[in-house]
């Protein structure tokens, strides 16, 4: 005990709250972490990437984390809380870089964001009202794609109900390519086309923007005739298909990534590999994904962002009605009951469908974490690879 106090008293520690969403770490930094120059979050997150970036190897790399860890950087101040639109302002992070929405790691901040009465980490939070008619706390969270809307059901003491989902309302979100057919050459396929005799391969693919640019094709089209679900499938398998879809739309139709205001978002953020024959047990309105992002990143969560570029997505093709359930669905959540998100669109807008998405989050623990010794190289952070 008498070392762990030593740790966690010194000068240089980052304080930590681990939760997860559907098994999707969240890793919020709670002290620790310096403040950020720039008058918008934006330009925050770029101070971060060009400044701070150190920090987050620390905290999602090894040793401290892992190839699937992700963090939330909380920032009080933002052009929007300035001006009282939103109560706070977050920074999301990963094993490679940083992004711009996330919607587990948002259900995740939401509860914790009731539940915590720091002042110093969450100025705003005595602002915080509890509604009678719904008996939620309602957070605007300023998010680098734009203000979330998320509720909060609590108990009577005011506390996040574990029991019941967090939900939120994202930016507008909107397909810029429905089921347009890529002719992908057999010299840029992956293994499980490479047998299959021909000189080019078609596969149907939709892009669709939910906070980040999301490529999403179902695992049948890309050489897994059972999807999801078969034995003899690695996760590698699909990560090949994943990292060579990717690099091929990059390639031939980065335009299918623009934003229409900020080129900062303009970019293909993961693929999402869709089986629509794996179901929840007890929800025939379902279908199950798998996701890859940051340097082939799986979410163990059904990926919130891009539920809402699915639900936007399935509008559009008319395969979903305004205010409609659908319940989404990862290869892990897919494995325990009321683990999945669910996803319906709520408004109309010229910018897009305006998407409600809800989860359940939980906490894992807490960490204070040392800043490495001079002699610690390893403690600044490394991903597990072959040396050359």
């Amino acid at each position: 005990m008498d070392v762990f106090e030593a740790i966690a008293s010194t000068e240089n520690v980052i304080r930590v709250v681990d939760m997860h969403t559907s098994g999707e770490p969240t890793r919020i930094i709670v002290s620790g972490y310096p403040n950020l120059k720039g008058d918008t979050l934006l330009e925050k997150r770029r101070y971060a990437i060009d400044y701070h970036d150190d920090i987050r190897k620390l905290l999602m790399l090894e040793p401290r984390g892992h190839d699937g860890m992700y963090g939330a950087i909380l920032v009080q101040e933002t052009e929007l809380t300035k001006v009282g639109e939103a109560d706070i302002g977050v920074l999301f992070c990963h094993n490679e870089g940083y992004s711009t929405m996330c919607g587990h790691a948002t259900i995740a901040l939401g509860r914790f964001l009731v539940d915590t009465h720091d002042l110093k980490l969450f100025p705003s939070r005595n602002s915080l009202l509890r509604s009678p008619n719904t008996d939620a706390i309602e957070i605007r969270l300023h998010a680098p794609c734009g203000l979330i809307r998320v509720s909060v059901p609590t108990t009577p003491e005011g506390r996040a109900d574990a029991t019941k989902p967090v939900s939120f309302i994202s930016v507008p979100s909107f397909p810029t390519a429905i089921q347009i057919d890529l002719h992908v050459p057999k010299e840029l396929a992956w293994p499980r086309f490479i047998n299959i005799e021909q000189d080019n391969y078609i596969i149907p693919v939709s892009v669709s923007y939910g906070g980040a640019f999301y490529i999403i094709v179902s695992a049948q089209s890309l050489g897994f005739p059972n999807g999801l679900c078969n034995a003899n499938y690695r996760l590698q398998d699909f990560a090949n298909a994943a990292e060579k879809l990717e690099a091929f739309m990059n390639n031939n139709h980065r335009e299918l990534f623009t934003h229409p205001t900020e080129k900062d978002l303009s970019f293909c953020y993961g693929v999402m590999m869709v089986d629509s024959t794996l179901k929840s047990n007890d929800d025939s309105n379902s279908e199950a994904g798998l996701c890859f992002f940051a340097q082939g990143q799986i979410d163990r969560s059904p990926t919130g962002s891009c539920v809402s570029a699915r639900v936007a997505l399935a509008v559009e093709e008319g395969k979903l009605g305004m205010n409609e359930w659908w319940t989404y669905e990862s290869i892990v959540s897919v494995k325990a009951k009321n683990n999945g998100f669910r996803g319906r669109a709520v408004e109309r807008t010229p910018q897009g469908v305006v998407v409600q998405v809800e989860g359940r989050a939980f906490y894992s623990g807490c960490s204070s974490f040392s800043v490495p010794e001079d002699a610690d190289v390893l403690g600044k952070g490394f991903t597990l690879a072959l040396p050359f």
